[in-house]
């Protein structure tokens, strides 16, 4: 393997960008899968690396001597652990650039004593060894309050030609404002935090700079009172221009105008992830008819009913979350899932005991289907019920009705199955797809049943049995041993 092409090398590798752990070993072999691994590992390092005083090293070990000399000449105490000089390169590869880490990086390893004027040094010579004509970011986050002009350093127009990617907040300042709109006719993606106040109205002008805007997510902080409403008018007016070439858009509060009724091409539509307050009804009579995913979040079940049903067959994707379903509504959006969706891959959704029947068909009508992530609603919260969620029921419907491609399973609950249940479920999964397998117990109520070492022994003996392929459980009183909603794959890196 070690004699393959360089080109096919690289593909293999790029394939491998998640698994850290698998790339890192590889990197040894010799110099020429070296040189191959490290640009990956290197595109986009602040996510890859969690020793920060380690990448803080690396980095500063770029340094030229005369750099070096400036900060101890300044005071800056960042060059006792800083390595040699090294053999590759490695600011050369990045392509991500995230101004907020390299900040929280050099703040948490050096105590400055409140010297600005050091740090604002320290920041100044990192910043140039990424932004400069020999480098090339595609991709940029700047964080709240940045106050350095980026386009004022030298080669900063030819490393930023290729940008496709910026993020920042709507309360920046003008001089760093009208320096960004001349660098960013490239970018593809716009992720703007949207503040309660102090936002500059000249954001509109770097919107309407790009020529082919086709993401955009905007994540408003607060209420939508007179300012801020009056402020997201004007964004959402300057987008409605992109609206031809407008593929991905989230917005975390309903829109203030009708400007998603202008992107017939949307494929991704992201909804509701700041708050419960909106009602969102200017989406009720919405038409997306090539829409592919859409990811909610405490947008009423009335609103997202109508919105699959004005698309034409296309949705693969669609998470539902964060919001009650009375009988009645978890009975309409199953329904009108499985008429409007036969594409459908994946789907997160809530599901009442009273409703396994009408789910059931949905497992029949979705052929596609490829991974369920269920969320298991207790009537015993709501409504003064009594009723315990029907787990036989439901494990009895997908052993019954689950599509031959469906092998990806996450469950989220109150209260875990019991255990006779859960074993009667995987032995009757035998002769179908090895299963990965998630169980997310929510804590915020209290355990009255929860998962329990004889559900991890079961579940091991399946594993063993070739049943279950992998299996990760996880909790909300440890949010980082979760991770996205259809990943099922967990890698230690």
């Amino acid at each position: 393997m070690s004699k393959l092409n360089g080109d096919i090398l690289y593909l293999i590798f790029k394939e491998l960008q998640d698994n850290k752990k698998t790339l890192l070993l590889c990197l040894t072999v010799n110099k020429t899968w070296c040189e191959l691994i490290i640009p990956i590992l290197w595109k986009d390092p602040w996510k890859c690396v969690k020793e920060k005083g380690l990448l803080l090293s690396v980095i500063i070990s770029h340094l030229s001597d005369e750099s070096k000399n400036n900060l101890r000449n300044q005071g800056a105490n960042i060059l006792s652990n800083a390595y040699q000089r090294p053999l590759f390169n490695y600011i050369s590869c990045c392509r991500h650039l995230s101004l907020n880490s390299l900040n929280e990086l050099i703040s948490a390893i050096n105590d400055f004593n409140n010297n600005t004027d050091v740090f604002s040094t320290v920041r100044k010579e990192i910043i140039n060894l990424f932004i400069n004509e020999n480098t090339r970011i595609t991709h940029l986050i700047i964080p709240y309050q940045f106050d350095y002009q980026l386009h004022l350093i030298p080669g900063a127009k030819s490393c930023l030609s290729e940008l496709e990617f910026l993020s920042c907040s709507t309360c920046i300042n003008d001089d760093i404002l009208f320096g960004l709109t001349e660098l960013c006719k490239s970018i593809k993606e716009l992720e703007l935090f949207i503040g309660k106040d102090n936002n500059n109205y000249g954001i509109a002008k770097l919107i309407e700079s790009p020529n082919k805007l086709s993401n955009v997510h905007l994540l408003i902080n607060g209420d939508l009172k007179k300012d801020l409403l009056s402020f997201c008018k004007v964004l959402e007016n300057s987008l409605i221009k992109h609206a031809i070439n407008m593929q991905y858009f989230m917005i975390t509060e309903q829109p203030t105008t009708k400007i998603l009724s202008s992107f017939e091409n949307l494929i991704r539509l992201e909804l509701g992830y700041t708050s419960n307050k909106s009602t969102w009804n200017c989406l009720e009579n919405l038409s997306l008819p090539l829409l592919q995913t859409l990811k909610t979040r405490s947008v009423p079940v009335k609103v997202l009913t109508s919105i699959i049903k004005n698309t034409k067959g296309y949705l693969s994707e669609i998470d539902i979350d964060y919001i009650f379903h009375t009988n009645n509504d978890n009975e309409k959006i199953i329904r009108t899932i499985y008429q409007k969706c036969p594409n459908l891959n994946y789907l997160k959704l809530m599901i009442r005991s009273c409703n396994i029947l009408e789910f059931e068909k949905l497992l029949i009508n979705c052929q596609y289907l490829n991974g369920l992530y269920i969320i298991i609603e207790n009537d015993i919260w709501f409504d003064g019920g009594d009723h315990i969620f029907n787990w036989n029921l439901l494990f009895e419907a997908l052993i019954r009705s689950s599509p031959i491609n469906l092998f990806k399973f996450k469950f989220y609950f109150y209260e875990a199955p019991k255990l006779e249940s859960l074993k009667l479920f995987l032995d009757n999964w035998k002769g179908k797809r090895s299963m990965l397998l998630q169980t997310i117990q929510d804590y915020s109520w209290g355990v009255f049943f929860g998962i329990e070492m004889e559900h991890f022994d079961l579940i091991d003996e399946f594993k063993t049995r070739g049943i279950v392929k992998k299996y990760d459980h996880s909790n909300l009183l440890n949010e980082s041993n979760t991770f996205e909603d259809f990943e099922w794959i967990h890698e230690n890196n």
